[in-house]
């Protein structure tokens, strides 16, 4: 069981993390950099870093993925709460450089665009949360084979197959 307060540390860690992704994907040549990085294997570095800090103890796979899911999504949320009022400010800035990269005003045009927005961050925050998830699982799956040392386990599943 994951307590609680391992599930804060992450979602913090998260979300810094997120939020400085959601900075850097204002530049324009930097910007499919860190939102691949936010997207693929953003749980990877969080859980590394945690480790080498010593905030996390052993986990298993099941944990990494869970963990790795819980990073996706809220470094996600994170990003597009930096990301958007950065993109809209910028916008309104009356230089043609800035109209032809910033299209965040686009979504503020209507209400019912607002909420296709907020849609899409919903949707992709889950498409990175999947993919987080499996990087979370990758990463506890390769630290237990450089250590050598595995979570212990108390429950055990028997199958039947009727």
């Amino acid at each position: 069981m994951i307590n609680e307060l391992l599930l804060k540390q992450v979602a913090i860690l998260s979300a810094i993390a997120g939020g400085a992704l959601g900075l850097l994907t204002i530049f324009p040549f930097v910007n499919i950099f860190s939102v691949s990085i936010l997207v693929i294997c953003l749980a990877a570095g969080v859980l590394v870093y945690m480790k080498r800090e010593n905030l996390i103890g052993l986990f298993d796979m099941r944990e990494g993925a869970i963990l790795g899911a819980v990073v996706g999504f809220v470094s996600f949320v994170a990003a597009a709460v930096v990301y958007v009022p950065c993109d809209i400010i910028l916008g309104l800035i009356p230089i043609p450089a800035f109209k032809a990269h910033f299209i965040m005003r686009f979504f503020f045009n209507s209400f019912g665009s607002f909420i296709v927005m907020l849609m899409l961050i919903f949707f992709v925050a889950l498409l990175s949360a999947l993919m987080n998830a499996f990087a979370g699982l990758a990463t506890s799956y390769v630290y237990e084979l450089l250590t050598g040392l595995k979570k212990e386990t108390n429950e055990s599943f028997d199958f039947e197959i009727k």
